[in-house]
């Protein structure tokens, strides 16, 4: 296993156009790069919710349109439920409904989070957010990700091969010592 020195890092900081849940004065980040079409992301959806009740929590999307034919127009679903304001609500259906990201279905979740349906429906059929996914495309590479969920925790890449224990290390290992807190 590698040590986590030897792993990349985030090449692509968060900032203002990244999707930030938790606590704003969080102690630290963990960023996923996530594919909502991914069994290994259904999976650790759980985990990632706990998460986000405690630390900055950041989603960038990584289809892997290869192996997940739905995986891109959901990443763009999500990005138009975010210009409406419902970016964490339409990640939390893809990810409860993993199975339904078929276009019809996508609209369906929009309808019953009460989106403007008409510019949802327009957004997606202008392809309107794709930039942003492949601009999230590219910063993955540009960190080294290579497949999906990929996790960096205050910027350095953990590796979760063996299971999602190691992230719980990883964020354990950058927290301050219970004595040291103020």
């Amino acid at each position: 296993m590698n040590s986590p020195s030897s792993l990349p890092r985030l090449a692509v900081p968060v900032d203002t156009l990244d999707h930030v849940a938790g606590p704003p004065h969080a102690q630290l980040a963990v960023v996923e790069y996530g594919d909502y079409e991914c069994p290994s992301c259904a999976q650790a959806y759980p985990a990632v919710k706990m998460l986000m009740e405690r630390f900055r929590f950041v989603f960038r999307h990584f289809p892997v349109v290869e192996v997940h034919p739905h995986a891109l127009i959901a990443a763009e679903a999500a990005e138009a439920a975010g210009a409406q304001g419902q970016f964490w609500p339409m990640h939390d259906r893809l990810f409860e409904h993993g199975r339904h990201l078929e276009l019809a279905d996508l609209h369906q979740h929009a309808r019953e989070l009460a989106l403007d349906i008409a510019r949802f429906e327009a957004d997606l059929a202008d392809h309107v957010y794709v930039q942003r996914v492949q601009e999230h495309i590219a910063s993955a590479h540009a960190s080294q990700v290579r497949g999906t969920p990929t996790f960096f925790v205050d910027g350095a890449m953990v590796d979760i091969s063996f299971g999602l224990q190691a992230l719980a290390e990883a964020i354990a290992r950058r927290l301050p010592a219970p004595g040291l807190r103020g």
